[in-house]
């Protein structure tokens, strides 16, 4: 593993690999991303889903177990996730045409938050969906599901994503493109996943799965 030092250097080389542009389609297949553990744990586990894009039904899933080699440090989270996200990618008998990731993408103080990195890596198609601001402002968008207002640099003014309301009665997840693909696709494939929950379901399935696996104690991937 990189030294805080080097991992910030991989990030600024790094971030010159994302590509912001047009996917162009509609995906078939959408998947759906998140890591959990324990706190204070030496382990944590990744998890990958796949769902119909049309009835966001499970259709693959791949979950990963390893060490933490990384420390905690807000900003450089992904070089604790990534390994994982990657393993678990490679385990997938299906793959996404985009996939979502519990995080951010260019909403991110050197613009490769977790979902550029991991899209970057692989050079497909990610999203950012996060629940909370890593950096940037935005006005709360009005109380009706599927609106939306936009995450901006506070002192650039630069739209990194935008604040989408998924719920009613409950605050907005924060949407950011990851690789290769706008930031406009990514609040409409965004909208199209939203749910009875807060959560889009592509995150909200990865999230599910891999604590579902984690308290089992699996040692392995289903």
């Amino acid at each position: 593993m990189p030294t805080v030092p080097e991992a910030i250097a991989i990030q600024q080389e790094l971030r010159h690999k994302v590509r912001i542009e047009p996917f162009g389609k509609t995906p078939k297949l959408i998947g759906g991303a998140d890591i959990s553990m324990n706190w204070h744990a030496t382990e944590s586990f990744g998890g990958i889903v796949v769902l119909g894009y049309g009835s966001l039904e499970l259709k693959d899933h791949a979950v990963a177990k390893g060490e933490i080699t990384f420390p905690y440090v807000p900003g450089l989270l992904s070089f604790r996730e990534v390994p994982l996200l990657l393993e678990a990618w490679n385990k997938l008998k299906l793959k996404p045409d985009v996939l979502v990731v519990d995080g951010t993408g260019i909403a991110h103080p050197r613009r490769i938050g977790i979902a550029s990195h991991l899209g970057a890596t692989l050079d497909v198609p990610t999203i950012g969906c996060a629940k909370s601001v890593l950096t940037g402002v935005y006005e709360e968008p009005p109380m009706e599901v599927g609106a939306f207002t936009y995450l901006r640099d506070k002192k650039t003014d630069e739209i990194l994503g935008a604040a989408l309301r998924t719920k009613l009665r409950a605050g907005p997840v924060f949407i950011s493109p990851g690789h290769l693909i706008s930031l406009e696709e990514s609040i409409e494939i965004m909208k199209h996943c939203m749910g009875k929950y807060r959560i889009p379901e592509p995150t909200r399935w990865a999230h599910n799965t891999v604590n579902e696996y984690r308290k089992k104690g699996h040692g392995t991937a289903w």
